[in-house]
């Protein structure tokens, strides 16, 4: 089984700057995932078009089954807030999406502890830390029938608190508790490979740099899992036309 996770900024290229959903499909077919984890992706945004990103990558890789789940309502930057799954179809929304060639059996979200102070942080080439705030945060799991069985696929987009995610990945993988298994935990988890298996208890099985884009230095997507699922071969990073991130992509098995 392919499982794949892709941090999209919703759609956008950082080469030309713009949205297009024709190269967000292509760059889904070259994934070629049985299934994939999307963050960063809109849902009746005027800067992608109107378009419902979760439905062009379903359409792209031939799913059964997809769902996108909202984190915020509004636009991110502008007015906005958080989502509480009982948007109007049509409104403006940003979130994650999970999408299989395999059915899902069932599907469960996960709205996860919002950090709603300011707080500072300090950028690189800034002499002083800079007050920022954090978006909502939300996971998606997806019971799957796979080749072997029944498992547990579950995508998130954390924060990029230090701290707070660690907070969130800690919460995330408790009210996992008592699902099928196996299970595998997936998405920019905004932390390294140490922490993010540290934190969440689970193995890592894909090891390769996913950020930024034209030179990687640093891993912060992530497939973790528990229970006998094992890495078939190597992990694999794709450079596509779109994102300021790599898709991560590993091929798993249970044994």
């Amino acid at each position: 089984m392919r499982i794949a996770t892709f941090n999209i900024l919703h759609g956008r290229s950082l080469d030309d700057g713009q949205v297009d959903v024709d190269r967000l499909a292509d760059a889904v077919k070259t994934i070629d995932a049985d299934v994939l984890g999307l963050q960063e992706v809109d849902r009746d945004q005027p800067r992608s078009m109107n378009a419902d990103l979760t439905a062009v990558a379903a359409e792209a890789m031939g799913a059964v089954d997809s769902q996108f789940v909202a984190a915020l309502s509004g636009t991110p930057g502008g007015t906005w807030m958080a989502a509480t799954g009982e948007e109007q179809p049509g409104s403006a929304s940003y979130g994650i999406g999970l999408v299989s060639r395999l059915p899902v059996v069932s599907w469960r979200v996960v709205r996860l502890p919002a950090l709603r102070a300011k707080v500072p942080m300090w950028f690189k080439g800034r002499r002083r830390p800079i007050m920022v705030s954090d978006e909502p945060r939300v996971a998606v799991a997806a019971v799957i029938e796979g080749p072997g069985g029944q498992l547990t696929v579950t995508n998130t987009h954390l924060s990029f608190m230090p701290g707070w995610n660690a907070l969130q990945l800690r919460r995330l993988v408790r009210s996992l508790t008592g699902t099928v298994e196996p299970l595998v935990l997936m998405g920019d988890l905004n932390m390294e490979q140490r922490q993010a298996a540290s934190v969440s208890g689970l193995r890592l099985v894909a090891t390769a740099d996913t950020f930024p884009v034209d030179s990687p230095r640093r891993q912060l997507d992530h497939v973790l899992v528990r229970g006998p699922l094992r890495a078939t071969g190597p992990a694999t990073a794709l450079r596509l036309p779109l994102s300021d991130h790599r898709a991560l992509v590993v091929s798993v098995d249970v044994g």
